[in-house]
């Protein structure tokens, strides 16, 4: 025992002599909007990344890096805070009034002195307001004035990269620096056939479509249409990395590259899955990660983010204010350090979207280990890509989506369908060895017991109110956006009501059995 103690005494100890080594890093922490675990450090052939991959080989590449929601509002409070989604109360929720008691780690540094700022999109959508009721500064102040061309209409005209260096322009030389950059790619929509025509690509490039999607030229050239915006935003982060070694400030700068969540198309983003959560994810910081090329098996869950943003910041945790986070640090893996291996995370979801009854949520918990992942959905009678009859408003409106409703409707025996939007069992167990893309679900597997008792016990350690029979409070919290609040009856009385991220042609014309 004593011989252990001090282990953990010189392992603290050399982990503190390596950050004073490296000293304050400045952050760059860059976040896409809807994509997954597509790029070319991954060996995705039809997702060009050289910017992503730089930071993977002269980092870290991480190939199990899970956010615990899938859905861009409660994922990024994950980020921010250092919490589950189920601890975070309102901030569970898409389009939220985010809780006051919780402080994010941009908050955090900004008191201590640090400049911090983003670029278009930073926690959202939602309202942030502090208990006086005024507006909070999650990511800093915002850098949003330089545009350029898209090089689609549905790619939004921020110069991302030339924000960055005009937030650059006005930092003091002597004080480190955070920046958030938010890009929106690769959200939907897309201009149907840029991969190709404006991409060069083929659509023999992909070389595997997903087993729950038909295999056609309309899908493929949907996800290569999602590959050319992942793109534009690896571009931008590309002139990010040359402007820091421009100003020499690339040597001590922790860039961190990822994405919110899964892409957007039907059984990925706005679900709780092995597709839906999971992220790619790498890390660069010359002077502070030790044996860089290194690829990273551990799982790696996004409430890590916080406890490793706070640490390199040379900050103690009971310093911030922050309530307290089950997120360990990632510096043990930029150091090279002996760790105990994570070897599973934890997913959920509640309310994402509206489209429901009574503005009810779709509620998941769900564990993934590298074999496997269970999944409870506790209310299997609900719809879980939201109501056939308001356009399914839970899956963001794509040709993907819209082929497959269609395809459905022609044929109501149609397994993609199914597969997508169809009813769920309570129980879902996946064999990820045998069944990768999750089709055959196996719910009386010997393994969903042992897996089930384990979810339980780390989600009561952690708080979360569906543990104690409370879910429902979840469906109760209020909406930030009036618009939504009885969306479903206000829509199914024929009042005028706002969805644009659904396709008229999506809803339902009479019930789905």
């Amino acid at each position: 025992m004593l011989r252990c103690l001090f282990l953990s005494a010189a392992l603290v100890l050399s982990v503190h002599t390596a950050l004073e080594a490296a000293a304050k890093p400045n952050i760059l922490f860059a976040i896409a909007d809807d994509w997954g675990p597509h790029a070319s450090a991954y060996g995705t052939r039809w997702v060009r990344t050289p910017a992503f991959d730089r930071v993977a080989k002269e980092g870290l590449l991480f190939k199990n890096a899970y956010t615990p929601n899938a859905k861009c509002a409660p994922s990024r409070a994950c980020i921010l805070t250092g919490r589950n989604s189920w601890q975070l109360k309102e901030a569970a929720n898409h389009i939220c009034y985010f809780p006051p008691e919780f402080k994010g780690w941009g908050e955090v540094l900004t008191e201590k002195g640090w400049n911090v700022g983003y670029t278009q999109k930073g926690w959202g959508p939602g309202v942030a307001n502090d208990a006086e009721g005024k507006p909070r500064q999650m990511t800093g102040t915002p850098w949003n004035k330089r545009k350029a061309k898209p090089p689609t209409p549905d790619i939004v005209n921020n110069d991302y990269a030339a924000n960055f260096a005009d937030f650059l322009d006005v930092v003091p030389g002597e004080q480190p620096w955070c920046f958030w950059y938010g890009a929106v790619e690769p959200h939907r929509g897309y201009e149907f056939g840029s991969g190709v025509k404006k991409g060069g690509k083929r659509l023999s490039d992909i070389d595997h479509v997903p087993h729950y999607w038909p295999d056609n030229e309309v899908i493929r050239h949907d996800m290569l249409d999602y590959a050319f915006e992942v793109e534009h935003f690896d571009r931008h982060l590309g002139r990010m990395i040359e402007e820091l070694e421009k100003r020499g400030m690339l040597e001590n700068t922790l860039v961190i590259v990822t994405a919110d969540h899964g892409m957007p198309f039907p059984r990925s983003k706005g679900n709780a899955n092995v597709q839906a959560n999971h992220v790619p994810f790498a890390a660069m910081w010359k002077r502070g990660i030790a044996n860089p090329g290194r690829v990273i098996d551990d799982f790696i869950s996004f409430i890590d983010l916080a406890p490793t943003f706070v640490e390199v910041a040379g900050l103690k945790w009971r310093e911030t204010g922050m309530p307290e986070s089950p997120g360990r640090s990632l510096t043990d893996l930029f150091f090279d350090r002996p760790r105990h291996v994570r070897d599973h995370v934890l997913l959920g979801k509640e309310r994402t979207d509206v489209g429901r009854p009574h503005d009810e949520g779709y509620p998941i918990r769900a564990i993934v280990r590298h074999d496997s992942v269970l999944i409870e959905n506790f209310e299997p009678s609900r719809w879980p890509g939201g109501n056939p009859e308001t356009g399914y408003m839970d899956c963001d409106a794509g040709a993907t989506k819209s082929f497959i409703i269609d395809a459905h409707r022609k044929n109501p025996q149609d397994r993609f369908w199914q597969l997508c939007f169809g009813m769920r069992q309570g129980i879902e167990f996946y064999d990820l060895k045998a069944d990768p893309d999750f089709m055959q679900n196996m719910p009386d597997d010997p393994r969903v017991a042992r897996m089930r008792d384990q979810l339980h016990e780390e989600l009561k350690t952690q708080g979360d109110p569906r543990m104690e029979g409370k879910g429902d409070v979840f469906d109760k919290y209020e909406h930030a956006s009036e618009a939504n609040v009885g969306f479903y009856e206000k829509f199914m009385r024929g009042e005028p009501v706002k969805a644009g991220w659904i396709s008229p042609t999506d809803i339902e014309p009479k019930p789905v059995p």
